[in-house]
């Protein structure tokens, strides 16, 4: 049987070159449903930033929330970094995770991957 899973190798930012992040990292577009909304709109920004723990991406709300995530080496792919609400991860298509806290849902480009 075979188990996917999201490799901590999010490619999140344009470029995902490995070139060390700059303080003032341009904040990539991502689509997001708030609120439980159905639809899914390109209005939340993403960036990734250093943590204590590892890379964690901050993911910027339209209305001006945002949510911290921390990529994992694991295979989860992320977790909520705040500790609030826990982070659900499901892969939603090709190089694509969808994340879900409480009733808020984003895609995120991630690099996945499948293992047995």
């Amino acid at each position: 049987m075979r188990r996917w899973t999201a490799l901590a190798s999010l490619c999140v930012l344009a470029g995902c070159g490995g070139a060390p992040q700059e303080a003032d990292a341009v904040k990539q577009k991502v689509e997001c449903a708030l609120e439980g909304a159905e639809a899914f709109e390109r209005s939340c920004t993403i960036e990734e930033m250093d943590g204590a723990d590892g890379a964690i991406l901050v993911v910027g709300r339209s209305d001006v929330g945002y949510r911290r995530l921390r990529i994992t080496t694991d295979g989860r792919g992320v977790v909520s970094a705040d500790g609030s609400e826990p982070a659900k991860v499901a892969i939603a298509g090709d190089k694509l995770i969808e994340v879900t806290i409480g009733g808020d849902r984003y895609r995120l480009p991630a690099s996945v991957g499948a293992t047995e």
